[in-house]
């Protein structure tokens, strides 16, 4: 069973940056993060999400 990506690569990269271990992912990889960085990819993923959906920005596909 194949997984469908949740976010794109471009996202993922800006939020990293933005959270300031984008220097991890350049150097290992993905599979170099924490956990804890990739649960704060996430919640900051979510709180983007809801910031779009409030300001009537949805651009996901149902």
């Amino acid at each position: 069973m194949s997984r469908n990506r949740v976010m794109s690569n471009h996202l993922k990269e800006e939020i990293a940056k933005e959270l300031g271990f984008y220097d991890v992912v350049e150097r290992d990889g993905w599979g170099g993060i924490t956990s804890r960085n990739a649960g704060n990819m996430v919640k900051r993923a979510v709180e983007m999400a809801q910031t779009g959906l409030m300001n009537g920005q949805n651009h996901y596909k149902k």
